[in-house]
């Protein structure tokens, strides 16, 4: 995998620890963000949720 801004292939991969939750259930769980990250320009290549049945 090549990062879509500087052809870099060095990626981490991180989360912020703010579970993403349904608009409606306020009092939702939610379910944890992972980013996949370019280490040599920052860009963030994804955004995948951890537990998506947490959002239902």
């Amino acid at each position: 995998m090549n990062c879509k801004n500087c052809n870099g292939s060095s990626f981490i991969q991180a989360t912020d620890y703010i579970n993403l939750r349904p608009l409606d259930k306020k009092m939702a769980v939610g379910s944890e963000k992972v980013y996949t990250v370019c280490l040599d320009c920052g860009e963030v290549a994804s955004i995948r949720i951890n537990n998506p049945e947490k959002l239902k």
